[in-house]
């Protein structure tokens, strides 16, 4: 599978990975104003079913990181995934931010006025 490409989609707040164009996967995250610098809450990570297990969610979590990190924002891993993959991938320790009742609170809170409105 040659034709694969991460892109960040900042209207959508979410990091995509398509396949010959399409989206088969993405990190979804909330941006959050800590108190100290910006945050990026990632929340859900999903490759569709039949791309699984061939590494693509791993591909997917390596660039939505590394965008966050570079662009000075800090990782705040309520996802399994993203919180499993900066446990295997120490290079993002250093940027990743603990949770807090704050950052759980605002996601609830955001999360809710999506399904909302």
């Amino acid at each position: 599978m040659s034709d694969i490409t991460v892109r960040h989609n900042p209207e959508r707040e979410r990091f995509e990975i398509l396949v010959a164009g399409h989206v088969i996967g993405k990190a979804v995250y909330k941006e959050y104003d800590g108190d100290a610098s910006p945050q990026r809450i990632f929340y859900h990570t999903v490759i569709n079913e039949e791309y699984g297990g061939q590494g693509l969610a791993g591909k997917l979590a390596a660039v939505a990181l590394d965008e966050t990190a570079e662009a000075g924002i800090g990782i705040v891993p309520v996802c399994p995934f993203i919180k499993k993959f900066i446990g295997k991938h120490p290079e993002y320790v250093g940027n990743a931010v603990a949770i807090t009742p704050a950052h759980l609170e605002f996601l609830d809170n955001a999360l809710a006025a999506r399904t909302r409105g």
